[in-house]
This record gives structure tokens, C-alpha cells and sequence, in this order.
């Protein structure tokens, strides 16, 4: 029996997708920096919020770059990192590193900077709310974070982080030198947790729209102060 038309596209659709994943298996790097290109432009909404102020970014990197006015800040000052081989496959270079911190424990005055920024990096630490302490001890005016948001990452599958268990991990003072991602969060739950910090959120969007796969949030640190018992509260 001849084969029917249904019957000849469902045999032509397993070898395209598989000639396609060979494709982008031999060539990675070739689809990586396509799609580099392709989301490497200006994040209009963090711009809105930083243009003309100075301030520092918490691991900045070659191939997200926000074009901000921004000393990069990083806990690691060698250039083998996997980050910087990732930049550097990416890009061809790797971002300066002007200050050696690490980011939740910054070598600056209290209100030295007008912001502090950071994508894709508060999840990475054991203990947030002492990296967001922190950030906002040193910002005068604003602390602007991209945060991946648990359902468009490969976090999809975890469970949301709790401010309990954020609140929890602070008043222990857990550390921990892996290199994970300790909290995943939507921005319904991050905020969730800015409101029991009693964060002043300015402004939020997501996605974010830079890479997508996060969100925005910007948080007023005129009105925030580091707080001695483990939590930041609103300024009196």
C-alpha cells in the first residue's frame, strides 16, 4: 500500500528535528552567540530607572551587558573562571573586574553609590536578604535586580523558596560556598518577600526585557535601612 501524505510527514518530522539537534550540537557556539545577538540589546526599563546615575553591578558580564555607568564587582579576580570561559567563548572577551568583594560584603561607605545592580546573581546566594542588606546599605537612590523567574528557567520543576525559609536561613546566618541556585522565586513570591522585609518596591516588570526568562524588580533604598536584628525594616 502506498504511503499516504500523514504518513510521509510523520516520518519526515522525527529525522528534521533530529538533523536540527545535530545541527546545534556540532554548532553551539554558532547558535549560542545567534542567539546572543539576538537578546543583547538595552533593557529600556532598567535604563529608565539608571540613566545618569552611577553605581556598581554585582558580576557583570561581557555577554548581558545593560550598558549601565557601573564598576563591575566580583568575589572572583581570576579569568578562568567558567564564567569568564563562557564570556569569552560568547563574546571573544571577558568583563573587567574592577572591584574583588564578595557581593554581599562590600568594600564601600554607606550610601557611596547612587545603585547597585545585579541579573541573574541574588540566587545564587545562600542567604539573600544579607546580600540585599547589604546592597541596600551601599545605594543611595536605587538597587535594580533581574532575577530569573522559577517557570522559564530549569528551576521549573522546584519548589518556590519561602520568606520563611529566606527569613529562616538569615537569623542562622547560613553560608555556604557552593556555587547553586539556593532560592528560585516568581515575582509574585519575590515580592511576597520584599513586603515582609518591608521593602519599598518602585517599580516592577515582567518578563524582563532583556533576556525574558526573568523578572525586574527596582527597590527604593531611601527608604530602607540595614536593620541589626536580621531583617531590613522600613526607615523611620
Amino acid at each position: 500500500m502506498a504511503a499516504t501524505a500523514s504518513d510521509r510527514s510523520a516520518g519526515l518530522l522525527p529525522r528534521v528535528t533530529g538533523a536540527v539537534g545535530e545541527w546545534l550540537g556540532a554548532h553551539s557556539l554558532l547558535a549560542r552567540r545567534i542567539l546572543l545577538w539576538r537578546v543583547n540589546h538595552p533593557s529600556r526599563f532598567v535604563l529608565s530607572h539608571l540613566t545618569d546615575l552611577h553605581g556598581i553591578e554585582i558580576g557583570a558580564s561581557a555577554h548581558n551587558d545593560y550598558g549601565l555607568d557601573a564598576i563591575n564587582v566580583d568575589r572572583y579576580a581570576e579569568s578562568d573562571t567558567i564564567y569568564k570561559d563562557e564570556e569569552r567563548r560568547l563574546t571573544g572577551r571577558p568583563r573587567a573586574v574592577d572591584v574583588v568583594a564578595p557581593g554581599d560584603d562590600l568594600p564601600l561607605e554607606d550610601d557611596s553609590v547612587d545603585f547597585v545592580f545585579a541579573s541573574h546573581v541574588l540566587e545564587h546566594f545562600p542567604d539573600p536578604i544579607r546580600a540585599l542588606e547589604e546592597w541596600l546599605r551601599v545605594a543611595r537612590k536605587y538597587v535594580v535586580l533581574v532575577v530569573p523567574h522559577r517557570d522559564r528557567t530549569f528551576d521549573r520543576e522546584r519548589e518556590l523558596t519561602s520568606a520563611d525559609e529566606l527569613v529562616r536561613r538569615h537569623e542562622q546566618g547560613f553560608a555556604d560556598p557552593r556555587d547553586l541556585h539556593w532560592s528560585v522565586w516568581t515575582l509574585e513570591s519575590f515580592l511576597e518577600l520584599c513586603e515582609r522585609l518591608g521593602l519599598r518596591v518602585v517599580d516592577a516588570l515582567d518578563p524582563d526585557d532583556k533576556v525574558g526568562n526573568g523578572f525586574a524588580v527596582v527597590l527604593d533604598a531611601t527608604s530602607t535601612r540595614r536593620s541589626t536584628v536580621g531583617r531590613v525594616d522600613a526607615a523611620e
